[in-house]
Order: structure tokens, then sequence, then C-alpha cells
């Protein structure tokens, strides 16, 4: 049986997990370290799980009591979960819980760095504030109350995607008859419209230059600092720098240092992302050496150079880098994050024209990933190699020139 020490002493370890208490009671355990007292019975034939309540909030001997209750309408001839008691069914799940089994549900059709995106959005903006709290007890200005937060960052798409996984949890709420409203169906034409159109970027390098230099004088996260400086330098797509492992860097210590990216971390269709031909392979500049060797001795043995503050077993989230830019009133709304890819092949195909070098612009349409319209078949992402590497360098050295070296991310704000 249970005791209140094993209940505190039950962690999260990445899965989900049981501790059996008796009469078919147990702890339940998310990959997240949610714990919640679950009841197993069976009614008119059909296993079904009853969910008492969180713990610590639900005592052990309280959810002990909660159990016998159930077990008596269940003698009776009633469902315990459909059954009404103290102000509320007894099967009632928190959101989390409800979130939980949801994603468990849909992340058989989603590839890994989706569904791990997906969990990690609820987990920074949603779990704290309304995880605990019972699905039915949740009312749209609750939901609106976290949306709104999230679009004062500003994050605004984020916030509209949000909205939609809640939306996708409540559905499933009422479809399994473990609640009867949808709060985020509510809110969601009160939200902050998305502005459609290119996203914006810095196209001048002197003010992407000052964009580094103004944010990274801030206070913050070393890897956060980092983080920004090599998608300035790699012009990846951020969510490939937030899914950077240490695994995928090769040759950091010899001539031709590369970053190896998986196909199922690039922006591909389903099926190519599960075909290994469609790796990225990467030069890299020298500064790009100098930062990553950072973000590894920072974060090893950690399973991400650049992981979230909350949980280090994953990846930082996607707005982080630009709350920080969004910090700084001369560059609030002028760039962003998946912006560097827009000054990076507008300043090096400008630099193409003035040197009469025309063939420099496939080149460049490779660095960023591009697929030429027509290639069905596996694109050779390593083409060119001795060109992009040259203009890596270039590009890297046209950027942090008169900034302040990389070991300077590791201290304080500067003035």
């Amino acid at each position: 049986m249970l005791t209140d020490a094993k209940c505190r002493a039950a962690a999260k370890t990445g899965k989900a997990y049981k501790l059996a208490d008796s009469r078919g009671m147990y702890l339940f355990v998310t990959p997240t370290g949610f714990r919640s007292f679950r009841w197993k019975y069976r009614f008119r034939g059909k296993e079904r799980t009853l969910v008492l309540g969180p713990y610590p909030d639900l005592s052990l001997a309280r959810a002990r009591d909660k159990r016998d209750d159930a077990h008596r309408i269940l003698r009776e001839g009633g469902d315990p979960s459909l059954e009404k008691k103290r102000g509320g069914p007894i099967g009632t799940p928190t959101l989390q819980e409800l979130a939980t089994e949801w994603h468990e549900l849909q992340k058989i059709r989603w590839v890994e760095k989706h569904a791990a995106d997906v969990l990690s959005s609820l987990d920074t903006h949603v779990f704290p504030k309304l995880g605990n709290m019972l699905v039915s007890e949740i009312k749209p200005p609750d939901v609106l109350a976290v949306l709104r937060k999230i679009e004062k960052r500003p994050a605004v798409e984020t916030a509209h995607r949000v909205c939609q996984r809640l939306d996708a949890i409540f559905a499933y709420g009422i479809a399994s008859a473990r609640c009867e409203n949808n709060p985020a169906a509510a809110v969601q034409g009160a939200l902050t419209p998305i502005r459609r159109g290119r996203q914006p970027a810095l196209r001048k390098i002197e003010d992407a230059r000052e964009l580094l230099r103004q944010s990274e004088a801030q206070p913050g996260q070393p890897l956060v600092k980092i983080a920004s400086r090599l998608l300035a330098l790699t012009a990846a797509r951020p969510g490939v720098i937030r899914w950077a492992q240490a695994g995928e860097l090769e040759a950091l210590d010899g001539p031709e240092p590369i970053w190896r990216v998986p196909a199922e971390k690039m922006k591909l269709a389903r099926d190519r992302k599960e075909d290994p031909s469609f790796e990225f392979v990467m030069p890299l500049s020298s500064q790009a050496v100098e930062l990553f060797k950072m973000a590894i001795a920072l974060t090893k043995p950690g399973p991400y150079l650049f992981p979230s503050t909350r949980n280090a077993h994953r990846p930082m989230s996607d707005g982080t880098i630009g709350a920080m830019y969004n910090r700084l009133p001369a560059f609030r709304g002028r760039h962003v994050p998946h912006g560097w890819r827009a000054t990076f092949s507008t300043e090096l195909n400008e630099l193409a024209e003035r040197e009469e070098r025309p063939g420099d612009r496939a080149v460049i349409d490779l660095m960023l990933a591009h697929i030429p319209k027509g290639v069905e078949a596996a694109y050779n992402r390593a083409a060119f190699m001795a060109r992009r590497r040259e203009l890596a360098q270039l590009w890297a050295d046209m950027v942090l020139e008169g900034l302040p070296p990389a070991v300077s991310l590791l201290e304080g704000p500067r003035r």
C-alpha cells in the first residue's frame, strides 16, 4: 500500500507510471511529473478509470475516502464516473490530466518534434495556471487570461496555436463525457488577429548588428543569447536551433566542421521527414563552432543544447528568443527570430550582384535549405559545399564585425 512518503517521493521519469495502493486505487505519475490518484473498476463488463484528484491537493487518506464513496455508488448499480458528489462529478479530470490523455492519443499521427512542441507549449503557457483545475471549473475568462499573457509578450501566433490546442482538448473531453463545455471555443473570436504577410526582418547588416549588440547587453540567460547568435550566423530556422543536439555536430576541431541536421527536424513533407537522404548538411563558420562548443559545455550531458529552463529534457520555448528582441523598444515588432533568414538572403544576394557572381544565388538558396520547384527525388543538400563554407564564414564576419567576443555572452549585462 502507498504511504504519503512514497507519494511525495514519486518523481518524473520521462514516462508515465503507476504506484499501486489497494482495492484498485493507484497513484498515476505523468511524464511531466504531475501526480493524481486514480481508481480502476468495471462497469457493465467494461474496464474504466476514475480520476479521484491531484496529489498533493488531494491527500492519500482523502483519496481512499473518495474511492470508497465511488465503490458504494458502483455497488448500488451506478457508474461512479457519471455520478455527482460533493459539488462535482467524481470522475472529472484536471486539465493537465485530460491534455496528457489527448496528447497520448494524437501523437501517433505526429512526428516526434511536433508532438514534443505541442506538449511543451502547454507545459509552458497553460499548465502553470490551469493545469490543476478540474475541466468542469474552467471558464472562458480563465482561458482568455492565459492567452492574453501570451499575446503581451508579444506572441500573437503562439496564443492562437495554444487556443487551438485547448479547443481540441476540451472537444475531446466533451466527446469522452469528461466535461460539458468548451471554454476555449468561446474565446477564439476575442484574440488579437494575426497579421498575415512576411515576418518582420531587418534587411540591413548595420541594423542586424545593433539588434545583436543591444539584445546581448540585456540581463538574460547565456544560452538564449548563444542561440540568438547562432540563428544570425547559420540562418537556420528557429526550430532547428531549439532542437539542436551535440550528436549532430561533426569535426568541430577539424578544418571542415559541419552540422548534420536530421530530415525529421527539417521543414519537409512527412514522407521526406522519414527519409534520411533529406538530412541537411550545414558548413559552420569558426564563430559558429565556438558558440556550439560553449553550448555543449553549458548543457552537457543533457539531450538538447538549448533546453527549456523549466525542463532540461525539452528544448527552449519557441517564443524565448523573440521575447528577448521584443524587450528592446527600438526593435519591437521589427525583427523576429525567423527574420534572420531574410537578412541573410538580402545581404548575400546583394553582395553577389555587386561582385557579379550570379551563381551564388543558387548557393544561397541551398544554404537556406530551399528545394527547387519540381525536385521530387532526394535533393543533394551537400552540394556546393566549398562555396557554401566560404559564404558561411564571410557572413559570420559581416554580422559580428565590431561585436564583443562570444565569451562576453557568459557575462552579466553590459552598458
